[in-house]
């Protein structure tokens, strides 16, 4: 397992989707005393990621891929994920 959960969401999607560009960014900071956030952190990310496995999809089917992929991230304590995903003809 992963030492922290960034490390995990990390890994998890870099595996799975191969992708040409991954930036994953603990944003737990910003979001201290709101709802679901913990002392500890890691409780609000940002993904921007770029892949092949997007080619073709819909903003909802990228996002419902990688909150699929990330499950046991939320059953770890994720509360809140931000996602930008893009197939490698959109970035730019």
């Amino acid at each position: 397992m992963a030492d922290t959960l960034k490390d995990w969401i990390t890994g998890t999607l870099g595996t799975q989707l191969a992708p040409q560009a991954l930036v994953v960014v603990d944003e737990s900071h910003l979001h201290a005393g709101h709802s679901g956030s913990r002392p500890e952190g890691e409780t609000h990310f940002r993904v921007e990621i770029v892949s092949d496995a997007f080619e073709g999809k819909s903003r909802v089917e990228r996002h419902r891929i990688v909150n699929g992929l990330l499950d046991e991230a939320f059953k770890r304590g994720l509360h809140a994920l931000a996602v930008k995903a893009k197939a490698p003809s959109e970035a730019a």
